[in-house]
């Protein structure tokens, strides 16, 4: 089993243009998830920052109004760009290029705000929408731009982390069969190495190679639609057009 349906009537690639505009008449917010592909350690698959990017923004579509933009799998910056199955751009120029072209061509259409999510959370990628959500709001246009990464939800039950228990409880509840915690190493409670976050992660000999936060293999999946609903939630009420309840 993989994501939920009903989702599939919020992600703007698969609607009509009528479909679109009666969306957008309720609620005019477009969320644009962004992520990369990058190594999540070996129980998480490398899409993993897109994936639950999307997915927050298609809760807080679904339970607040608005649509999604497709994923944007491109990223710049953090520790892991020699990893593994990891395309990491070395600017972020290519990516503001493309995201300024969009947020120009929403305006076109009237959108009135554009949401600027990031699941990939590097210093780098989070100046990077930062930096163009203000200078765009400084400007003229009347589409007003929010920039937020997945690392700022307010009150989350977890902290957020890079392959830990907090990225692998949030795409659990997403997609629970893309987390296979088979493909680590059984705890092992005499290694005390799995408790140290510092760069021995980065050998490819350390059993968590690659994970910076809590150990995954003690997450609770039961936990995940919770941090789900919370992450939507939050991200929803940073938006000028959240619905009444």
């Amino acid at each position: 089993m993989s994501r939920d349906p009903a989702t599939e009537k919020v992600r703007l690639e698969l609607l009509r243009p009528h479909e679109i505009e009666d969306a957008l008449a309720r609620n005019s917010t477009v969320y644009l998830p962004l992520g990369t592909i990058e190594w999540h350690c070996t129980h998480l698959p490398v899409g993993l920052d897109g994936l639950t990017a999307q997915g927050v923004c298609e809760r807080a579509a679904l339970d607040h109004g608005g649509l999604v933009f497709p994923t944007l799998y491109f990223g710049t910056g953090g520790g892991h760009s020699q990893y593994p199955w990891t395309v990491m751009m070395p600017s972020g120029d290519p990516i503001c290029a493309l995201l300024e072209h969009a947020l120009a061509r929403l305006e076109e259409f009237g959108v009135r705000q554009a949401v600027l999510f990031s699941g990939h959370f590097a210093p780098e990628q989070l100046d990077l929408i930062a930096n163009l959500a203000r200078s765009w709001n400084e400007g003229e246009s009347k589409l007003r731009v929010v920039a937020k990464g997945i690392n700022m939800i307010e009150g989350a039950a977890i902290a957020p982390d890079h392959a830990g228990v907090f990225e692998t409880t949030m795409l659990s509840a997403l997609w629970p069969d893309r987390v296979d915690l088979s493909r680590l190493a059984p705890v092992n409670p005499n290694d005390p190495s799995v408790d140290d976050w510092a760069d021995t992660r980065h050998d490819p000999e350390h059993p968590l190679w690659g994970v910076f936060g809590p150990d995954p293999r003690h997450f609770q999946p039961e936990f995940g639609p919770a941090l789900l609903a919370a992450a939507a939630t939050w991200l929803a009420t940073q938006t000028e057009f959240v619905e009444e309840t």
